[in-house]
């Protein structure tokens, strides 16, 4: 890595907020397959030397986390290349949406974790909506609509569960699917690919993500980033002469433990549903409340979050500098944005486990990821 240190935030308050003109998540395919963009200078030049290309996203792992933890991971630190940025909110629906389509998300209107859509909200990586399968009434075509991949149909190395899912429809559409099941065949279903000549092959592995939400940073999570290392280790070995892997991530993490916020009784009496995740929670105001909710909301917790309405977050450049008329009908009137180790409760967000790591917000250990470059 050309920088081996930890960063922190770009702003005086504390925010990181993308970096959608350069090194960004969202600008990664487009400078590996559109020939008609200038090489940037934050991709290691051996992958534009390279005859094949291999994206690997390790959902889960951001910058900071690989920097104080390099002892346990050789291999990722050996690699050429730095921090770039993840995009807002720093989310996995959000962020893989954006690395496919190479749009921010104002473009592609994947807005977060958990959307309105009308009067739904939709659980996005389960395609669900007050508990059921959404995939006929909130059709994922037509939820993203922009050609993935630069309208190229390469193979996508994911896991095999995810083939029929909404979330795969709107963020993978026309791809080739190749499921794999343990992260062995991850690297046999990627050395096949490269073996017939593909020139570009995307690859998904999702177990550093879900070791932090249940486990959070600590021994658990080492024990799976040296794993992931070895990993990259092994795809690096099985890449042919010629050949270049790309490493990057969606988003970093943030352990909060046990400190989950309901929002204050004040403002929750404004609130006519919630949406977003627990580190940047969209509030919808009832109508007619919306100003008051802001204020409320400002007054009891810009201790610890940044409370933002929707204008000021679009005027902002958070999703980009355009924002469309579908994708801001998907958020709430007042984001609160976590800046401490926290996360805000919503009764309607839950799973099978309470989350320890989480991640969504704007800190820089949520918003630095890693873009490493190797070949053999």
């Amino acid at each position: 890595m050309d920088s081996q240190s930890r960063l922190t935030a770009a702003a005086p308050d504390g925010r990181v907020l993308p970096d959608y003109d350069g090194a960004c998540i969202s600008n990664i395919v487009p400078a590996l397959l559109d020939p008609s963009i200038s090489w940037p200078t934050w991709i290691p030049e051996v992958a534009a030397e390279a005859n094949q290309v291999v994206v690997l996203v390790l959902d889960g792992i951001g910058w900071n986390q690989l920097c104080d933890r390099q002892h346990l991971a050789p291999t990722m630190s050996a690699m050429a290349g730095g921090a770039i940025t993840s995009v807002a909110p720093s989310t996995t629906a959000t962020a893989l949406t954006s690395i496919s389509t190479g749009a921010p998300p104002g473009l592609h209107g994947i807005m977060g974790y958990r959307m309105a859509m009308g009067r739904d909200v939709l659980n996005v990586l389960r395609w669900s909506a007050n508990g059921r399968d959404a995939r006929k009434s909130l059709e994922p075509e037509l939820a993203q609509t922009l050609d993935v991949f630069e309208a190229q149909r390469p193979p996508v190395i994911t896991r095999a569960e995810f083939r029929e899912s909404g979330f795969t429809r709107a963020h993978l559409d026309k791809t080739r699917f190749i499921g794999w099941r343990v992260s062995s065949t991850l690297v046999t279903e990627i050395s096949a690919a490269l073996n017939r000549n593909e020139p570009f092959v995307y690859a998904y592995y999702d177990g550093i993500d879900k070791i932090a939400h249940e486990f959070g940073l600590g021994a658990h999570y080492d024990a799976e980033l040296a794993f992931v290392d070895r990993l990259v280790a092994d795809i690096l070995s099985a890449l042919p002469i010629g050949a270049a892997l790309v490493v990057t991530s969606d988003h970093g993490q943030v352990d909060v433990g046990d400190a989950v916020l309901t929002p204050d009784p004040a403002v929750m009496s404004h609130v006519d549903l919630q949406s977003g995740e627990g580190r940047f929670r969209w509030l919808h105001a009832r109508p007619g409340h919306a100003r008051v909710l802001l204020d409320d909301a400002s007054a009891l917790h810009s201790d610890r979050s940044w409370v933002v309405s929707r204008d000021q977050v679009i005027d902002e450049g958070w999703f980009g500098s355009t924002v469309t008329d579908e994708a801001r009908s998907r958020l709430g009137d007042v984001a609160l944005v976590a800046r401490d180790p926290i996360a805000f409760h919503d009764p309607a967000d839950s799973g099978s486990f309470p989350l320890r790591a989480r991640h969504g917000s704007l800190t820089a250990d949520e918003m630095y990821v890693p873009l490493l470059v190797g070949n053999r």
